[in-house]
Order: C-alpha cells, then structure tokens, then sequence
C-alpha cells in the first residue's frame, strides 16, 4: 500500500496543476480572510478567533477536494491503466484505500500553510488565541475532508470523465453538507427541524469548529467514510 501511496502523491505532483490547485486554494483562503472586506476578514472580526476561517473552509473544500480526486480512477480509467492495476495480485480494498490515503494526505498538506493564520493571530492578539476552539476546529477540518476524499472517489469511481466526476463529486459533497439544512429550514416541527439537521455534515463539523470534540461527531464522519469506501470498493470489484 505505501508504494500506491507514493504513486498517487507523485502523480499528483508530477504536472503543474497538482501545484496550481494548492496554489489557487492558499491563495483564495488568504485574499478571503485577510484582504477581501466581508464576514471571513479576521482583521475586521475583532476578535483572537480562526472561526472565519473554519467556516469558509467547507466552502473551498467543495470545490479543492473534487479536483484532487477527480482523476484518481477516472483518468486510469479513461486511459486503461486501471485494467492493468486490477489484472495484478492486489485486493481492490488496497487499490481503493491507497487511493483515500494518498488523496487524505494531499488534503493535510494543503492544510499545512493555514499554520501561518494560526501563528499571526497569535502575534496580533493582547489575549492569545483560544486553543480548544483552534484544535477543534482543525480536527473538524480533518474528519470533513477524509468524508469529501470518499465522496470523490465514489464518484471518480463512476465514471472515466474527470469533469463529470468533478462535478458529481461536488453535488454530493454540497448536498451533504448543506441539503439537510435546506430541508429542515421547510419544517415547522421543532423534533423534526433537528432531525434533519442531525442528519446533515454542516452541525456536526461546527460542532467541532467551536471546540467540541464529541465522540458522536466522530462516529458520524467515519461512519459516512467508511460507507462511501466501502460503495467504492464495491464499485471497482464489478469491473474487475
């Protein structure tokens, strides 16, 4: 499994578009949080918080993750490759978790760089910065984005065109995210308003944005995770 992993993250980085696409979200998240006017300026907030950034991070994500993991059985697929990966003695579980890891991990190392926000808001600020709410919220971050690499690589699986996995790939992750409080908002019913939203990523990944790492948050990601690996795993053994 580690040579696959090698292999996917040197792929990654073997053309210029694995640099742009980290290039282009660093860039995005930095204009937006301390540039651009508006409710994601950390200056402007007044306040020794990262919550900006923790909120507009999904929205980036939607698109970032998408375009990590788009190619990552649709263009083997395309080209023919993937044939000759299924004809070797691997287990298609090891094909597939390679492939999350590899994608996950890409993910962390776009995540790296945001340590900067972190450090300058800790210079900046009389008071500090408050650190449960920081660790929480890159805890958040990190279970979001393993379920946004399992909902790519679902869909990747699909499909052998890279853009209509890009663009599956962020119809499922942005219904996930925001269609169950898009529902719940047509309810009147106070039990059932909460049950749809429950059901959605949105309350639990800010529950962990505001510092609470609660176990049935955890469960709720890697469950979801775990599902769409296991879809993909699925998927990939037919066409073997």
């Amino acid at each position: 499994m580690k040579y696959l992993i090698r292999k996917e993250i040197a792929g990654f980085f073997s053309s210029a578009m694995g640099y742009v696409i980290l290039l282009v979200w660093f860039l995005a998240a930095s204009l937006m949080l301390w540039f651009f006017n508006g409710e994601y300026n950390l200056p402007d907030g007044g306040y020794a918080t990262l919550r900006p950034f923790f909120s507009l991070s999904p929205i980036l994500f939607l698109l970032l993750v998408p375009a990590t993991t788009m190619r990552m059985f649709a263009e083997e697929n395309r080209m023919g490759t993937l044939e000759l990966l299924f004809s070797r003695p691997i287990k298609i579980s090891t094909i597939v978790l390679s492939k999350f890891w590899s994608a996950w991990l890409l993910m962390i190392i776009a995540l790296v760089p945001t340590i900067i926000y972190v450090i300058s808001i800790y210079l900046l600020s009389n008071t500090g910065i408050d650190w449960g709410e920081t660790t929480g919220g890159y805890c958040g971050l990190l279970c979001l984005l393993a379920t946004f690499v399992s909902f790519g690589l679902f869909t990747s699986s699909l499909t052998s065109n890279q853009l209509v996995a890009f663009l599956l790939a962020i119809l499922l992750s942005f219904s996930a995210f925001y269609g169950f409080e898009l529902i719940a908002s047509l309810t009147t019913s106070g039990s059932l308003h909460n049950g749809w939203v429950q059901l959605g990523i949105q309350a639990h990944y800010q529950s962990m944005a505001r510092g609470v790492i609660d176990t049935r948050d955890l469960i709720y990601f890697a469950s979801i995770t775990l599902f769409f690996i296991y879809l993909t795993i699925q998927v990939n053994t037919r066409k073997r």
